[in-house]
């Protein structure tokens, strides 16, 4: 038997060889067609297709990018940015300064020698308390008690002159009353009335120079005696002898030698120099605290008790003394400490962050938030805190001030506040 091979019309055509003869029979009604033609065709439609979807993909996204990119950049137009902002608040009434002070003796006196002679007994030594009067140094010249006993002979003397001299203007007076009646009556002549009227005048002016004599003498004599007391060196006041330059057998001269420095620390004098912005709120009675850094855990209070009115022309500051008691003696004259003062506030000013200041072409000003829109307020500041500033004009207490602003933040800008911002303004 021969091949025979039979085409259909189907889709999917297959060509099955008969079994008898081996040939190709076409079915009734069929159209034989050759395969390699059919196969291309369907190819070619496959391709048009993916060709067709993938431009339609790729116009999709194409379209989806631009209308996100259209939204995007509408949305940044309308966008209203999320600000940080802090609230002014108005300055305290009382201002704390604190400045670098040194602490000096409420008294202090350097003793000298007001006696000439040598050291004979001296009593103190460096840090020795002394009350007024307590005897320091005993000092000893045996020539000066030679002296007043000299000046006390003079005077011996000057007084029994006053007394010749007062016997002999009694003798005038009575020849001069005898002799002017014989004058009158002829008895004497006119001469000796008058050699007896100018004796007694005589002894009258001699009388007043013994009398004056006198007096000088025993001004001497007190002089004298005063440098015998002066050889008794003693304490004008209360205190502690914080320097001694003489010892036993010392030779002092009298106004030159310096034997003894006294200070009274039981009130402490702390000075201070106050800078001129806040140097007009100081006054007596501003309260101060004085802090040793030796003595970190104690805290010494006081007052302002003198200022110099003047400020100094080179430093334009103010010397202030403040006055701190010191019963334990804790504080020394002449440490380092720092002063705290309270000085009330005589202009009122407001505080803001430091962060809300901007500096560019238009001047200093802040940026403040009122009903959601920034308002640019030009200010003056009056002091710098570091982490904030106190400044005059410009803000109210109350007002919200953006922190860090942005550069494009303009006039009229519209924003919105961090719902995490304190009413103080401090971030969270």
């Amino acid at each position: 038997m021969s091949d025979v091979r039979v085409r259909t019309n189907s889709h999917d055509v297959s060509d099955r060889p008969d079994a008898e003869s081996g040939r190709i029979v076409e079915l009734p009604g069929k159209e034989a067609r050759p395969r390699r033609r059919y196969g291309g065709v369907w190819l070619g439609g496959a391709m048009v297709l993916l060709l067709a979807g993938g431009l339609g993909v790729g116009g999709w996204r194409h379209y989806q990018a631009a209308r996100d990119l259209a939204v995007s950049a509408k949305q940044i137009r309308t966008a209203v940015p999320e600000v940080r902002v802090a609230t002014v608040r108005a300055s305290p009434e009382i201002t704390k300064v604190t400045l670098p002070a040194t602490t000096t003796a409420f008294e202090a006196a350097n003793i000298f020698a007001r006696a000439s002679g040598y050291i004979e007994k001296r009593y103190v030594d460096i840090g020795d308390h002394v009350k007024k009067g307590d005897l320091l140094a005993e000092i000893t010249a045996p020539e000066l008690d030679q002296q007043i006993a000299q000046a006390q002979a003079t005077l011996a003397q000057n007084q029994a002159a006053l007394q010749q001299a007062q016997a002999s203007r009694e003798l005038a007076d009575v020849t001069n009353t005898r002799d002017s009646n014989l004058v009158k009556q002829g008895w004497l002549t006119a001469q000796q009335g008058d050699n007896d009227r100018l004796t007694l005048r005589a002894q009258q002016a001699a009388v007043g120079v013994a009398q004056s004599n006198i007096t000088a003498q025993e001004a001497q004599i007190r002089v004298l005696q005063q440098e015998k007391a002066y050889q008794r060196v003693v304490a004008p006041f209360d205190g502690v002898i914080t320097q001694r330059n003489v010892d036993n057998g010392s030779l002092v001269q009298a106004g030159s030698t310096f034997m003894f420095t006294l200070m009274h620390s039981n009130v402490i004098r702390t000075q201070v120099f106050v800078p001129q912005d806040e140097a007009f709120g100081i006054a007596p009675g501003v309260e101060a605290e004085i802090h040793v850094p030796e003595i970190p855990d104690r805290a010494f209070p006081g007052k302002v008790t003198r200022i110099a009115t003047a400020l100094q022309p080179g430093s334009r500051t103010l010397l202030t003394e403040i006055d701190v008691p010191n019963p334990d003696g804790a504080l020394s004259p002449g440490i380092y400490c720092t002063v705290e003062l309270s000085i009330p506030r005589k202009t009122p000013s407001m505080s803001v962050p430091a962060d809300a200041l901007v500096f560019d072409q238009n001047g200093l000003h802040v940026a403040v938030v009122r009903n959601g829109t920034v308002h640019l307020q030009k200010v003056s500041i009056a002091r710098d805190l570091g982490t904030s500033v106190e400044v005059r004009e410009g803000v109210k207490p109350g007002e919200q001030v953006v922190l860090n602003p942005a550069v494009n933040l303009a006039e009229g800008s519209q924003v919105t506040i961090r719902k995490n911002e304190t009413s103080e303004g401090s971030q969270t």
